[in-house]
């Protein structure tokens, strides 16, 4: 029975590996001609929407994120504000992996050009874009996001422990 259930713990152990951030655009370490009117990180599944946040600090410390983070699929997107100098950026990141987990990090590019009032007409027709996906990827992302494995340890555990305890009442009777 003590066999069963290490396999059982041991092959729920490998299943659950974080996500990964698998890219970003502008790329780490980039140099930009224009700050672009948004950021984009893709991962390696479906980050959960919940409690995702990007923020896009200029060498000041001034934060020129804008609005909430946009998830459709593997990609999470941060639109800018208008208005942005040009410079060093540093992005500090933090999402909820598929797994329940939060996964977080840093990365940095420099824009030549800051961004102008001509990019903010540009930008502003992304996020309606973005906007009528999520709907179709919300549920499926909402459905895997859930642990079926730890369920299905905890279920064998109670069913071990509950033989366990039959046994030991059964054997303490026929003493």
């Amino acid at each position: 029975m003590f066999l069963a259930l290490a396999m059982l713990l041991g092959a729920g152990g490998a299943a659950s590996a974080h996500d990964e951030l698998t890219g970003t655009d502008p790329a780490d370490g980039a140099a930009v001609e224009v700050l672009p009117p948004s950021l984009e990180l893709s991962f390696s599944n479906v980050p959960s929407g919940i409690g995702a946040q990007i923020q896009v600090l200029d060498e000041s410390g001034e934060d020129w994120a804008e609005g909430p983070v946009e998830i459709v699929d593997r990609t999470a997107t941060q639109s800018l504000r208008a208005g942005a100098p040009a410079g060093d950026y540093t992005v500090s990141w933090r999402v909820v992996s598929s797994d329940s987990h939060p996964i977080e990090g840093v990365f940095s590019f420099t824009a030549q050009q800051g961004s102008t009032a001509a990019l903010d007409s540009i930008s502003t027709p992304e996020p309606v874009d973005v906007q009528e996906d999520p709907a179709e990827v919300t549920p499926t992302a909402g459905v895997s996001d859930f642990p079926w494995s730890i369920v299905l340890m905890i279920a064998a555990l109670v069913v071990i422990v509950g033989v366990l305890a039959f046994s030991a009442r059964r054997r303490l009777r026929n003493r």
